[in-house]
């Protein structure tokens, strides 16, 4: 790009209302002066692991504005190609021009690093939706605990990134936003519910994002799109601040946790995050600072060895990676010791499931009234607005025709009464202890088993419910978990995965793509001990680094292959837009761009004009 081109890139962008120009003034440059923004090259910038940039800006190598239009700029290009981005946070100028102003003996650990946000974070002026029109014109009356955290450590959040309708979803797509796309394959899903952060990061648009995490949804998207997501322990981090289509869940916990693309990354995340302005914003939450100790440590590890959980199937790729990985940790010098998941078929139906949809999912249907329902939930909506009486006969039915389901009539309706939901959370209790009970009893330090993948198409992540017994079940445990790159599924995995039966005659044949896509391979680290990576020591790097780091000596994640035509999703007349934008340039970016099928006829003429995608491109 020329002298100025970045610049002149965003002033356009800020002349049609669509993207505030940061570093320049609306006036123009000065005479005799392009702009008074660096006219750097963004690529050395982009290429730069946090830990690097975090000390090159403490260090005054580069500007914080050089660094924040940098990814102001990549992240526009990726939204253009995967349509992630659901906000921009004008205020970051203003905070930069503060963070200029700061002695070096008051920079935070994340002085000048641009952060992107999921959509449910609150930031003050700007809604937090959860996909759902009622949260629209919503604008939060603050900055939540987290993002006030973020901030005091001088982190600068720029964008808010898409989600799900309701969140409750491994897809990512919604009536206001659209449906976002994963950067490695345009026909896949990048996963849920933190899809937009997964898609944004993987793609470079951003160097650390902040998730939040029901069943999975850090660690599908991290898996989806090949980057490195952290599911933190329940109260470990403030949830103020952080909205819900369902809040209240007692036995299933949802947390906040950072994503990124590696784990030195997370690490320097949750060394910020974990400060005295934690507590002190929302003292429910422990002091307990990041435990340097622990991350840093060189002792051999314990780790459980777990390529199934007994429940569902793992495809071919997730257990080859769980196998390759096992080997690496061996060769590190690390016990790898084979554990079963106890009673895994009562913990994923009786208790998740249970737990989730305790009032028979009666909150949010409340939620979706008035609303369109978008086809990524459609299936789980039109089961939860069945009578009672026809729920329990098709739980009956099922009780005999299906080997899964195990439901009784009282659980389809949900728990309801304060007496039953206490019951549920005492049931889980027990659970947790059993499992404990027997992780102690082989003497465990960390848990390794398959992460989901691979990456489903768009609209057939409903698949999920059952395969999330590879992640929901640490939200019923509580565990610390993350998701790590291991390796990328090859052409063996997608052949075998064409004749996937599964434990219960599954059929996931068609999360694949004809043997032609190839995504990243993952697997899950999970540990009851603490929410810091425990660090195995590598031969071949001579210090601890990590399982990533361990992994990464054999094995590194690959480009995707070419793309498979998958199913064109549905498309459900939007809302609300964002930005105005002429309607062709929507359409070639999200439909001619992508190979889906735009809608036509009457469906068109409805949609003209209130596209639910936010493209910030240029004129043509």
């Amino acid at each position: 790009m020329s002298p100025g081109g970045r610049t002149n890139c965003l002033r356009r962008l800020e002349s049609q209302g669509m993207w505030p120009c940061v570093g320049v003034s609306s006036k123009g440059p000065a005479r005799g002066t392009e702009a008074e923004e660096p006219s750097l090259d963004p690529k050395p910038i982009l290429e730069l692991p946090l830990e690097t940039l975090v000390q090159k800006l403490q260090d005054e190598e580069l500007s914080v504005e050089s660094v924040l239009c940098s990814y102001l700029e990549e992240a526009l290009k990726v939204h253009q190609e995967v349509n992630c981005l659901t906000d921009f946070l004008g205020e970051c100028e203003e905070q930069l021009q503060a963070l200029k102003k700061l002695r070096k003996t008051e920079r935070g650990l994340l002085y000048g690093v641009p952060v992107s946000l999921k959509d449910p974070y609150d930031c003050k002026g700007h809604d937090s939706t959860c996909g759902l029109t009622q949260f629209l014109e919503k604008p939060a009356a603050k900055d939540g605990v987290i993002v006030q955290v973020l901030k005091a450590q001088g982190a600068i959040p720029f964008v808010k990134t898409n989600i799900p309708q309701t969140l409750y979803s491994f897809d990512c797509s919604n009536p206001i936003y659209g449906q976002t796309l994963n950067p490695l394959n345009l026909k896949k899903t990048p996963g849920g519910s933190s899809g937009g952060e997964g898609a944004l990061l993987a793609k470079g648009g951003s160097i650390l994002g902040m998730g939040t995490d029901t069943a999975g949804s850090i660690r599908v998207p991290a898996s989806f799109c090949g980057i490195c997501g952290f599911r933190t322990t329940g109260y470990r981090l403030s949830l103020s601040g952080v909205s819900s289509a369902v809040k209240g869940k007692i036995s299933v916990t949802t947390v906040a946790g950072p994503m990124a693309r590696d784990v030195e990354s997370l690490a320097l995340c949750l060394r910020a995050l974990l400060s005295e302005d934690m507590h002190r914003l929302d003292p429910t939450v422990p002091f307990m600072p990041f435990r340097e100790e622990v991350y840093s440590s060189n002792q051999r590890l314990r780790i459980g060895f777990c390529e199934t959980d007994g429940f569902t199937q793992p495809s071919p790729s997730m257990a080859r990676a769980v196998r390759l990985t096992s080997r690496l940790l061996q060769d590190a010098g690390h016990q790898v010791i084979p554990f079963s998941i106890p009673h895994i078929k009562y913990a994923v139906k009786h208790l998740f499931e249970g737990g989730l949809f305790a009032d028979g999912g009666a909150t949010l249907l409340e939620k979706l009234e008035g609303d369109i329902v978008d086809p990524c939930i459609k299936g789980m909506v039109n089961w939860l607005r069945l009578p009672d009486l026809l729920k329990c006969f098709l739980a009956w039915i099922l009780k005999y025709t299906e080997p899964r389901a195990s439901h009784t009539c009282e659980e389809i309706r949900g728990v309801g009464t304060p007496k039953k939901l206490w019951e549920q959370h005492a049931a889980v209790q027990e659970y947790q202890q059993k499992f404990i009970a027997k992780w102690r009893s082989l003497d465990l330090d960390v848990l390794l088993m398959p992460a989901m993948d691979p990456a489903f198409h768009i609209c057939y992540s409903e698949i999920g419910t059952d395969i999330a017994s590879y992640t929901g079940l640490y939200n019923i445990l509580n565990f610390p978990a993350g998701v790590v790159p291991v390796t990328t599924v090859t052409p063996q995995d997608e052949e075998e995965l064409a004749f996937y039966t599964g434990y219960y005659r599954d059929n996931l044949s068609n999360t694949g793509d004809d043997h032609a896509i190839h995504t990243i391979g993952l697997v899950v680290l999970v540990t009851n001990i603490t929410d810091e990576f425990r660090a195995p020591a590598s031969p071949a790097q001579g210090r601890g680094c990590g399982v990533e780091g361990a992994c990464r000596a054999g094995a590194s994640p690959g480009p995707a292959r070419r793309p498979a035509a998958g199913p064109a999703p549905s498309q459900a007349p939007p809302r609300r837009r964002r930005f105005e934008v002429p309607i062709r340039q929507i359409e070639s970016i999200n439909y001619e761009g992508n190979n889906l099928a735009a809608p036509r006829g009457a469906a068109a003429e409805r949609s003209r004009g209130i596209r639910p995608q936010i493209a910030l491109s240029l004129p043509k």
